[in-house]
């Protein structure tokens, strides 16, 4: 079974030959940067560059599935929001918010055609030539929430998410339309797999009842449009309240931090009639970037037991964590298989 087919069987709720292993954030290390002679901050601004160091994904760490972008700004530049370059060493960031709230955002009819969207439609589509029949190609988009925070800053968009809802829908509607289109565009280029991160809508910054009333319905309707492929989404925090809101939504697979009790979350996953993976298990700061290859291995099996479907950092891989820490999850992977 190779890892295309490992992804997709996973997702479907059938046979695997051992756990898929994978980032549904972003994959990009220095190490692999100095094996591909590839590097940031080109990696993030041109398509053949994006696309060569996240197949190091596959080709230096041995993972089942690369994804395209690294960053989590692409949307948010098209729509007008100033960035920080992060460098050689670092993700660009956005600094500038192009709006205050009860200003109407714009959705410009050009966006596909905007700043870096055609580089990363680019990066897809080489990755899946690249990719062929197997490794699995997961396309990065931004969520409706998190997209929302860049255009009016994090402030504005959590006081008025508890106080006045009403004022950050247009803001909302925005995010969810550049996404969706992002998506729909991803998957004619080539993607296998949507992963839509909305880091904001965490329990760390917004209540459960927030989450449903205010952040669901946007991810469900763009969820409902792009599901022609399997869909990951990705909240950081503890998650535990909301497992059954997001498992709701329509999603094919939910990728969370350990701090989710990962026994429980896989048993409210299985009363839905439909496969819905886990998938996460190993902490991506004080584990893999921290930690050395025996606490990786250790986490890794406690995480299999504990009932994920798929292994993978719990949140974006750290650049500076090392190829052997990464790859001793695939290490331990086959062999609890064995």
């Amino acid at each position: 079974m190779n890892s295309k087919e490992r992804m997709f069987n996973s997702l479907q709720g059938k046979e695997v030959d051992r756990v898929p292993v994978l980032s549904v954030n972003q994959t990009a290390t220095y190490e692999q940067m100095e094996a591909l002679q590839v590097f940031w901050p080109d990696a993030n601004n041109q398509g053949e560059k994006m696309a060569a160091l996240a197949f190091g994904a596959a080709s230096v760490l041995g993972f089942d599935a690369v994804r395209a972008p690294f960053c989590q700004t692409i949307e948010a530049e098209a729509l007008g929001c100033v960035n920080k370059d992060g460098g050689a060493k670092g993700l660009p960031s956005t600094n500038v918010h192009p709006y205050k709230i009860g200003e109407p955002p714009v959705m410009p009819d050009d966006f596909l055609q905007r700043a870096r969207v055609p580089e990363l439609i680019k990066a897809i589509k080489l990755l899946k030539e690249q990719a062929g029949d197997d490794v699995f190609v997961i396309g990065g988009v931004i969520g409706p929430f998190s997209i929302a925070a860049s255009l009016i800053g994090v402030t504005d968009l959590l006081k008025n998410s508890f106080r006045k809802p009403h004022l950050i829908q247009p803001y909302l509607e925005v995010g969810e339309k550049a996404g969706t289109l992002l998506a729909l565009e991803l998957i004619k280029a080539g993607a296998d797999a949507i992963c839509i991160e909305d880091m904001m809508a965490s329990m760390d910054m917004i209540s459960p009842k927030i989450y449903r009333e205010v952040v669901a319905p946007w991810e469900k309707k763009q969820i409902e449009q792009i599901n022609s492929v399997p869909v990951i989404i990705h909240i950081c925090g503890k998650l535990d309240e909301i497992i059954d809101d997001i498992a709701v939504l329509g999603v094919d697979g939910i990728s969370v931090e350990p701090k989710v009790n990962a026994p429980e979350a896989a048993a409210k996953l299985k009363k839905y009639g439909r496969p819905i993976a886990l998938i996460g298990g190993v902490d991506a700061v004080t584990t893999l970037y921290a930690g050395n290859i025996d606490t990786v291995k250790a986490e890794v099996s406690t995480a299999i037991k504990n009932g994920y479907d798929m292994i993978a950092p719990g949140c974006s891989i750290p650049p500076a964590t090392t190829t052997a820490s990464l790859r001793a999850m695939v290490e331990e992977a086959a062999a609890a298989a064995k």
